[in-house]
């Protein structure tokens, strides 16, 4: 049997690679579709709110260029300085998108019962507790 790090690097891979072929026909990357729903999920959102939010995810660099990507694409604009509201475009792609993530979704976890999935999420969860305890998150 591999390691739990082989694995864990090897779904994020996977996840990545396969949300950005998904996501590519829609001029979007796994990433980007992230920024757009943070600021989705907080009509308020900063640049710092969506790199604290997504700091897991990418690097400081990579999450400038997704911010750059979304504004660019016009799915993003800047009300004032520093702060991120979604499109009417930038709605209307999360919407159309939505389809086909969910389906990704549920080919994702195909054969995983909800118990399963809770319960790697919960050991996931609490490894990452215990390796990142008393270090600043």
């Amino acid at each position: 049997m591999k390691p739990i790090g082989y694995w864990l690097n090897r779904t994020d891979q996977a996840l990545t690679a396969t949300m950005n072929a998904l996501l590519a026909e829609y001029g979007l990357t796994r990433l980007a579709w992230q920024v757009l729903n943070v600021v989705e999920d907080d009509p308020q959102a900063t640049d710092t709110a969506v790199r604290t939010v997504l700091a897991a995810n990418a690097s400081p660099a990579e999450l400038t260029t997704a911010v750059t990507a979304v504004l660019t694409g016009d799915w993003a604009t800047r009300p004032a300085p520093g702060r991120l509201a979604l499109t009417d475009a930038g709605r209307a792609r999360l919407a159309l998108v939505g389809e086909r993530v969910a389906a990704f979704r549920e080919a994702s976890t195909a054969g995983i019962t909800p118990e399963e999935y809770r319960t790697a999420v919960s050991v996931l969860e609490r490894m990452t507790h215990n390796l990142t305890a008393g270090q600043e998150r």
